[in-house]
């Protein structure tokens, strides 16, 4: 199980240190989220990493569902669930929930299966900014808060016709965003494909506040700046 290097287990608890959910993020999802970085003032675990240790623990179904209800912090002792009848839910020790799963159809544990579905949608998923987010505010007219950019993780599904995959790509189809006032909602559609072939389909919804006016010199900067942080790290 390659994610053992990004998470700590005791017991039948699973936490996450800030430097394992920084690895993790930017080693496998190729995502450099400020909050996800070792110092943030608001570390939070990627939810990607979150969803990736409920397929290695309780197997990939074919339909599932994962809606994000809190951010998780360094330390914080989680209960996974170890198998899915329908739904079920990681939370904390006092009942706290973190991320409710809904699972229906066939399941697998084969881990080759596991293991090319989360690298495929991790990478996808950790590319959302600024590949595919600024092209959607453009279109849009809108832009987060360049200062306090708050973009979040509101939940995800995916649908598989198999489970008898080897490898797998993530190919989006048609974004929109969807704007209420200062608010608004990214449903970034996608196709999985094995083989040349379209095995499955998925949506992930984000969420995005503090939106403004679009201003191309200060979405520029912006890049320019996440660009750079990479660069750095990758040196």
């Amino acid at each position: 199980m390659f994610l053992e290097s990004y998470c700590s287990v005791t017991g039948s608890q699973i936490s996450f240190s800030r430097q394992q959910g920084s690895d993790f993020a930017k080693k496998i999802a190729d995502d450099f989220n400020p909050l996800h970085d070792v110092d943030a003032k608001r570390f939070c675990v990627p939810g990607d990493l979150l969803f990736s240790v409920v397929l290695e623990k309780s197997g990939l179904s074919q339909n599932m569902g994962f809606t994000f209800s809190g951010m998780v912090t360094d330390g914080l002792k989680l209960d996974f669930p170890e198998k899915i009848v329908e739904s079920a839910c990681v939370t904390d020790d006092n009942a706290k929930e973190y991320m409710k799963i809904e699972a229906s159809g066939e399941c697998t544990t084969n881990s080759q299966s596991i293991n090319a579905l989360i690298r495929a949608y991790v990478e996808f998923s950790g590319h959302t900014f600024p590949h595919i987010l600024v092209k959607l505010m453009f279109e849009n007219s809108v832009m987060i808060n360049p200062t306090r950019p708050m973009v979040m993780y509101e939940n995800m599904f995916i649908h598989l016709d198999k489970l008898d995959f080897v490898d797998i790509q993530l190919q989006l189809t048609t974004p929109s965003l969807l704007i209420d006032g200062k608010r608004g909602k990214a449903t970034l559609p996608f196709d999985l494909v094995a083989n040349g072939e379209v095995i499955g389909h998925g949506k992930k919804h984000m969420l995005l506040s503090g939106l403004r006016d679009y201003e191309q010199a200060t979405i520029d900067t912006l890049v320019s700046h996440y660009n750079d942080k990479k660069a750095q790290y990758l040196k």
